[in-house]
C-alpha cells in the first residue's frame, strides 16, 4: 500500500479502550445507586444484544441513540424500574470523560513513526468526548492536525459527510487517505463511500472480512510497515 499524505484514526476502540466504569463491574455498581438490580454475567451478551439500538438511518447525531444504547444493555442485564434512563444518561455523560479510558500500548509509537515520516495525522470520532482534551490527557498533543467529531458536526460515520469534512480541514484528496478503525461498516466502509482506502483494526482476532480490497492489521505496529 503506497503512502499517503494523511492518516485518519477512529477514536474509541482503535486508540484507547474502557476501563471498569462501562464494564460489568461498572454497570452493576452504577445501576446499585439507582436501586437497580442487575446480573454482571450477562453483560457481554447485553452488550451484543444491544447493537441495533445504534442503527440510524439518518446518519445524524443524536444523544438518545447512545441513552437508548445504553438502557438496552441495562435491560440486558435484568434491570427494571422506573430510573432505567437515568441510569443510561449518566453512564452516556461518563463516556465523555477521558480518565475512565486507557491507550492501547501500540498506539504512541504507532503515531511518532507515521507523524516522523510527514504523515498528517487526524481524529475522526462518532463520540461526544472533546478531542482537543483527549490528545493532552494522552499526551499525543503534537501529533494530531485535524479532529472531527459527531457531536461537532452533528453527523454520523458512515455518512459521507464526516469524511469530505476531515479532508477538507487537513486540506488533502481523498484519493491519498487513509482511515483506519475497528468498525467495517462506519470506518472502513465510510471511508471508502468518499474515495478514501481503509484499514481495519481487528484486534483480538476473530473473523475478518474475506475482501482483498480491504488491508486488516491486527496492531498499529502493523501501520507504519504497511504504509510505507
Amino acid at each position: 500500500m503506497a503512502r499517503p499524505a494523511a492518516v485518519f484514526f477512529d477514536v474509541d476502540f482503535t486508540l484507547i479502550h474502557p476501563g471498569p466504569r462501562f464494564q460489568a463491574v461498572g454497570y452493576h455498581e452504577t445501576c446499585a445507586r439507582y436501586g437497580i438490580d442487575v446480573d454482571p454475567a450477562k453483560f457481554d451478551a447485553a452488550v451484543a444484544g444491544a447493537g441495533s439500538a445504534l442503527d440510524s438511518s439518518d446518519e445524524l447525531y443524536d444523544a438518545r441513540l447512545y441513552i437508548d444504547y445504553t438502557r438496552r444493555i441495562i435491560e440486558g442485564m435484568g434491570g427494571r424500574g422506573p430510573r432505567m434512563t437515568e441510569v443510561a444518561e449518566e453512564i452516556y455523560a461518563e463516556w465523555a470523560h477521558n480518565h475512565h479510558f486507557t491507550l492501547y500500548d501500540d498506539v504512541p509509537d504507532a503515531l511518532r513513526a507515521l507523524h516522523g515520516r510527514g504523515v498528517r495525522l487526524g481524529l475522526i470520532s462518532n463520540s461526544h468526548r472533546c478531542l482537543e482534551s483527549f490528545q493532552t490527557h494522552f499526551e499525543i498533543e503534537g501529533l494530531i492536525s485535524v479532529t472531527v467529531s459527531s457531536i461537532e458536526h452533528n453527523v454520523m460515520k458512515p455518512n459521507p459527510r464526516i469524511f469530505t469534512t476531515a479532508l477538507e480541514l487537513m486540506r488533502v484528496r481523498a484519493a491519498d487517505a487513509v482511515m483506519v478503525g475497528d468498525s467495517l461498516a462506519q470506518d472502513v466502509a465510510g471511508a471508502r463511500r468518499v474515495g478514501m482506502r481503509g484499514i481495519l483494526l481487528a484486534r483480538g482476532g476473530g473473523d475478518v472480512p474475506a475482501d482483498p480490497d480491504v488491508a486488516v492489521i491486527r496492531s498499529l505496529a502493523e501501520l507504519p510497515d504497511l504504509l510505507a
